[in-house]
């Protein structure tokens, strides 16, 4: 209760009975499932509303086997030995095989293999 319904009753604290509270409670109870489910769709469709928006915008870049592409460099040096004025993509490399979708085994232009996996998020295609 707020220090103005001391004074001035509100109908909520005129017409408040302990049979009124025990009732609301029981029905409250009743209808907890219901909620949930009405807010389990609520959720479910917001995060529909959301895909859909971020979707919309995102441009698919597919690459295939043979494609010229940059690696980010503050990947490829995890230790952080670069200094903030280093070039922040390195290659070209050429695309050796595509393992799963958006990820990539590289190789250099003379035919060496990069030894690891690289994510399609840390590479950039390379245009001549």
């Amino acid at each position: 209760m707020i220090l103005v319904e001391i004074g001035v009753q509100s109908p909520r604290v005129a017409h408040f009975t302990e049979e009124n509270k025990e009732e609301g409670l029981i029905c409250l109870l009743d209808l907890v499932e219901e909620l949930r489910d009405k807010a389990a769709i609520r959720v479910a469709a917001y995060q529909q509303r959301v895909s859909r928006y971020y979707n919309k915008r995102v441009s698919p870049r597919p690459l295939r086997q043979g494609d010229l592409v940059l690696r980010n460099s503050a990947i490829a040096d995890p230790i952080g030995t670069r200094g903030k004025l280093a070039p922040t993509w390195e290659g070209p490399y050429k695309i050796k095989r595509v393992l799963l979708i958006g990820t990539f085994k590289f190789e250099t232009l003379g035919g060496r293999e990069i030894a690891r996996v690289w994510n399609a998020e840390h590479r950039r295609k390379y245009y001549q």
